[in-house]
């Protein structure tokens, strides 16, 4: 798929901690609790770490109990996008940025109203940006 921002893994290496590399490239995931914006209450924007892309606004995030950021809906319909995931045994609904095509998560359909949808993200997927 081509994306607005595309760069070679290397030039991704250059960018992305290795932690971020290993998350937003290579589909990998924190351990639960553990990602900085878990806890975070402040107001303002949720960016893609790799692009900048605009993803979530602080007004949609809750607490999920799950250990990752919980949203309920992206800022705007086309700032992501989703994919089956069938790794680890399982079908899920992958999160990617629309812009870079980043791993930001998964998206379930458990959250709260108005959209029903909980998107646990990464911490290392995400730059926050205060209001």
């Amino acid at each position: 798929m081509k994306y607005e921002v595309q760069k070679s893994e290397e030039e991704w290496k250059k960018v992305l901690s290795p932690e971020q590399y290993r998350i937003i490239r290579e589909k990998g995931t924190e351990r639960a609790f553990t990602g900085e914006y878990y806890y975070n209450k402040e107001k303002g924007k949720y960016l893609c770490a790799a692009c900048g892309a605009e993803l979530f606004n602080s007004d949609t995030k809750y607490e999920s109990g799950s250990g990752w950021p919980s949203f309920y809906k992206p800022t705007a319909d086309k700032s992501v996008q989703s994919e089956t995931d069938t790794s680890l045994g399982m079908t899920r609904t992958e999160v990617l940025c629309a812009r870079c095509g980043g791993h930001l998560g998964h998206v379930f359909p458990d959250g709260p109203e108005p959209t029903g949808l909980r998107y646990c993200i990464n911490s290392a997927s995400l730059k926050f940006k205060k209001d």
